[in-house]
């Protein structure tokens, strides 16, 4: 990638970053301000072998997806992946699906790279990270950094391990050497037991498996149903996700036991 490109991507990242609710070095809750600015955002958990997330242009509506069957952290970082492709790639794409490898550091593809790259700007600009060593890391410089001091960062950025790792390489504050280091630490002392060592935020380990979907795509499932193209176990699987059942929606039903023979009959019955 080229040194103007990472730059046009982090003026970008930086622009969005502001528009975020931001704690003393990192984002306080990344999914809150996608819904803020406007995005229509589902967490669901879709399973522990599917994609990761996926991002769609629907009419005036971004949509993006997130898995929450893997770990909090990943999906944060697939969480801003997906805010990259839209804001830098979505002008002639509708869509993008992201997986372990798409938004895995060892991705080939040119927009999945810049993706990575807009994410990692956004969850750790460098001016916070050099900021952080040097006010949060005792004597840095001189000792480096140790596995508990990446669990501390995981902490504040609301990142996984291995991104805190690849930020920190990127940025030339870790060389291969330290990161082999730090990576075997990471496996001797599992990283839960690090993040609460330090009184960290261990749920970033853990996937939280929530389901959020947008209010008003309830109507969009009612709709589907009163016109036959879902089954009433789909209404009512949707409308768990509510934790509404048909009694708290009946007013909005149509009596789907009758035949309907064309759609005006039933905008007709709608009316009435």
């Amino acid at each position: 990638m080229q040194e103007s490109r990472k730059k046009e991507i982090r003026i970008k990242a930086d622009a969005f970053r502001e528009k975020c609710k931001v704690s003393r070095y990192g984002i306080i809750d990344l999914f809150k301000d996608c819904e803020r600015i406007g995005y229509k955002l589902l967490r669901y958990p879709l399973g522990e072998e599917s994609d990761l997330g996926f991002t769609m242009k629907k009419d005036n509506d971004t949509i993006i997806v997130t898995n929450t069957c893997i770990r909090l952290a990943r999906e944060i970082f697939t969480l801003a992946h997906e805010i990259g492709h839209v804001i830098l790639h979505m002008e002639n794409i509708v869509s993008f699906i992201d997986d372990a490898v798409t938004i895995s550091g060892r991705v080939t593809d040119e927009k999945e790279q810049e993706a990575n790259y807009f994410a990692a700007c956004l969850l750790m600009p460098a001016d916070e990270v050099e900021k952080f060593l040097d006010l949060e890391i005792y004597d840095f410089k001189r000792n480096g950094l140790s596995a508990m001091d990446i669990a501390r960062i995981m902490s504040e950025f609301n990142v996984s391990f291995e991104t805190a790792l690849n930020r920190l390489e990127n940025l030339e504050k870790i060389d291969l050497s330290e990161r082999i280091r730090l990576d075997s630490e990471r496996y001797q002392t599992r990283v839960g037991h690090l993040l609460k060592s330090v009184g960290g935020k261990s749920r970033l380990n853990e996937a939280s498996r929530e389901i959020g979907i947008p209010y008003e795509y309830i109507d969009y499932v009612i709709y589907n149903y009163n016109h036959n193209a879902i089954p009433l176990e789909t209404l009512e699987k949707a409308l768990r996700c509510y934790h509404l059942t048909i009694e708290d929606i009946s007013d909005k039903l149509v009596d789907n036991t009758g035949n309907v023979d064309d759609l005006d009959d039933l905008i007709g019955d709608l009316q009435d």
